[in-house]
């Protein structure tokens, strides 16, 4: 499996991908894939990482953009989303993708990244819930951290403007 930046012929995959991994998912509006399509346009993809399967074809996909926590833009970024293509689940492509995206938020500068999610896959990348950023609307458990180094700040998430696209519903 290859693990890459993605490129502009990788964006309608990318699309389907996240669509189709998030269509049925229970805490999901199914937006994910136009919540990428809008960062994408936006400039705030800080890092967009694709996992190729053995035929060279899109079997993953993570986002990372940039968040404040408590007003303040200190560089951190939030993973949004994950997604790995269903008939590839539980072969490790969204692991690998993490592994990555994390290395990449490292070599971009960032402090430290949170992201929303179930804490019995991301305890393991070495997030933790309860240390400080909040969210309005997402369960303690579900809000996640990880800093790089120093402390992770405390205060409420504030998420690209692009997110803006989750909160509107869909016709």
């Amino acid at each position: 499996m290859i693990v890459r930046a993605e490129a502009a012929r990788d964006v309608a995959a990318i699309s389907a991908l996240v669509a189709d991994a998030f269509s049925d998912h229970p805490f999901s509006n199914q937006t994910e894939h136009l919540l990428v399509d809008a960062l994408r346009a936006a400039g705030g993809l800080t890092v967009s990482l694709v996992a190729l399967d053995d035929g060279g074809e899109v079997a993953g996909h993570v986002g990372l953009s940039p968040v404040s926590i408590g007003g303040t833009d200190a560089g951190w970024l939030i993973v949004a989303p994950l997604a790995v293509r269903r008939d590839l689940w539980r072969r490790g492509i969204g692991s690998a993708l993490m592994r990555a995206g994390l290395d990449a938020a490292r070599a971009a500068g960032a402090p430290g990244v949170v992201l929303v999610g179930d804490p019995a896959f991301y305890t393991r990348f070495g997030f933790a819930s309860g240390n400080g950023p909040t969210m309005a609307g997402v369960p303690a458990e579900n809000l996640m951290a990880l800093s790089f180094g120093g402390a992770v700040p405390a205060g409420e998430v504030t998420c690209h403007p692009a997110f803006a696209v989750c909160m509107s519903p869909r016709d």
